[in-house]
């Protein structure tokens, strides 16, 4: 059985993307790519069918990630086939937790940086959006999504054991 983890940002053409190509490197390096999907998403659809920004491109490509991706907004009907739905920010995560057909789904919605044990119980949350700022904010949302990432897989690895048993 499949578990499917869908990030999502604001228009889907960086900080989700850019999560998407990490975590998704992560599950193959842990050999769990037949069993984790991993998707993004946009709460807005402005860019649907675009590629991601040529800042978020760069900055993978710069640091060995996959690039492919086409934005998409993300749908409330989803929610019955995704395990899990991560946040890049408050914002999202409130956006998400209303979209949610039920009180099951909207459980499933979580912030990316809750799985960084480096942020701590009152630390900020938020990966930042690059999109009006230069290459700098790009890289600094990579290292906050690297990050997170390793959490997420651990948790990600346990709940598919648990399904395993």
């Amino acid at each position: 059985m499949t578990y499917r983890v869908c990030f999502v940002c604001t228009g889907n053409i960086c900080r989700s993307p850019m999560a998407e190509s990490v975590f998704r490197a992560r599950v193959q390096e842990a050999g769990l790519a037949d069993v984790v999907e991993v998707d993004s998403a946009g709460t807005g659809g402005w860019h649907e069918g675009d590629t991601a920004d040529p800042r978020t491109v760069a900055v993978l490509a710069g640091h060995g990630y996959g690039t492919g991706h086409t934005a998409r907004q993300f749908r409330a009907s989803w929610f019955p086939a995704l395990d899990l739905v991560i946040a890049l920010d408050e914002g999202h995560l409130r956006e998400l937790r209303r979209l949610a057909p039920t009180p099951a789904d909207a459980t499933k919605v979580r912030l990316l940086r809750s799985y960084d044990p480096a942020v701590g119980e009152h630390g900020e949350l938020d990966v930042p959006d690059p999109y009006y700022g230069g290459t700098d904010g790009f890289e600094e949302c990579l290292e906050m999504v690297e990050a997170a990432s390793e959490g997420l897989l651990a948790a990600v690895s346990e709940s598919v054991e648990e399904r395993a048993v």
